[in-house]
């Protein structure tokens, strides 16, 4: 029996996530509904809409650098839908990098969250990347809500969608 390689199976279950992801923010008209939000106390759509394309770049920044600061950390700053999605991909790929050569061993490495310096937590970066893949598929969730109510079609993700279904 081979041994098991964690970086393999985190990016098995991204790339699996970042499917349906990718379909959901082809169909973000950023443009027209960026501001938008169901409720006073929810987040603005277009905010949602780059928190998902860009949560894997967390993880790359997570292998590469040990922390990250919310105050420093480059955010997204796309415009129109195609430059949403061209993000995404590039964040991808920039996560696909950091773990296909990742060691098991590095992976008991500390990640530190720091908001203007001071830290908000740190954890073992196999807890963390955890952590992130499911912060984001929740995240991906609350889009599918925001496009529900606009009248956008809601993709297959885990099975057929209303809008989408295969039987």
């Amino acid at each position: 029996m081979s041994a098991i390689h964690f970086g393999s199976i985190f990016l098995k279950e991204l790339e699996t996530e970042a499917i349906a992801t990718r379909k959901c923010l082809e169909r973000m008209p950023i443009d027209k509904l960026f501001n938008w939000k169901p409720h006073e106390k929810s987040m603005v759509f277009g905010y949602l809409a780059l928190l998902v394309a860009e949560m894997p770049n967390w993880i790359a920044y997570m292998i590469r650098d040990k922390e990250i600061d919310l105050a420093t950390f480059p955010h997204l700053q796309a415009k129109t839908t195609a430059e949403l999605v061209a993000g995404f991909d590039e964040y991808m790929e920039a996560a696909r990098q950091a773990l296909e050569p990742l060691p098991n061993e590095a992976l008991q490495e500390v990640f530190i969250l720091k908001s203007n310096g001071q830290e908000l937590f740190r954890s073992p970066l196999f807890d963390s990347i955890s952590s992130t893949i499911n912060h984001w598929v929740h995240h991906r969730g609350q889009m599918t809500v925001y496009m529900r109510l606009n009248d956008i079609l809601v993709p297959s993700i885990y099975g057929p969608s209303a809008d989408e279904r295969t039987y």
